[in-house]
């Protein structure tokens, strides 16, 4: 094998077993959003989340809210067996609080970590464990909460290869 084919090899395998793309560092501005807050067993996260965004979208146009970009989720606290956080949509004007669905944030943030993984959700385990790698490698310490923007999934593609997450984790500032 040739040093061109050896090269070539190391770089199909790096592309394949890496779950992310465009790694980077950013700021945040806060975003008003309409949130339902829960805190539930992971285990519940796949049953229970479409139902609360449901709900927030039914009180959007309740209320002639209009979302400005696609549902989240915010989490304040990681836990390996529970999941504090908010189901969320942006929106571009203020929400009224009605039934679980209040009005919230995503909130500015001076330094995030940002990343965008491609594939079912199943997957988003593995892949914030490599973006949190990253995070480390490049000399950050994470604060407790993350998000998780959907930018495209389900409604958008029956073929979960093809659903895209933006992954986003606040640094604790230097």
């Amino acid at each position: 094998m040739s040093a061109q084919q050896r090269r070539h090899s190391v770089d199909v395998i790096t592309q394949e077993e890496s779950m992310l793309d465009a790694k980077e560092i950013i700021s945040t501005r806060a975003k008003p959003s309409a949130v339902i807050r829960m805190t539930i067993a992971r285990e519940m996260m796949p049953e229970l989340f479409g139902p609360a965004l449901e709900e927030i979208f039914d009180q959007l146009r309740t209320q002639g809210v209009i979302s400005s970009g696609p549902a989240y989720a915010y989490h304040l606290r990681m836990d390996p067996e529970v999941f504090d956080f908010e189901a969320g949509v942006t929106v571009a004007s203020p929400v009224t609080p009605a039934g679980r669905v209040e009005a919230g944030e995503l909130p500015a943030h001076s330094q995030v970590a940002r990343a965008t993984y491609t594939g079912p959700y199943e997957g988003l385990g593995p892949a914030w464990g490599e973006f949190d790698g990253w995070v480390k490698e490049e000399g950050h310490t994470p604060e407790e909460s993350l998000w998780e923007v959907y930018i495209s999934g389900p409604e958008s593609s029956t073929d979960p290869s093809t659903w895209r997450t933006d992954l986003y984790r606040p640094l604790k500032d230097s």
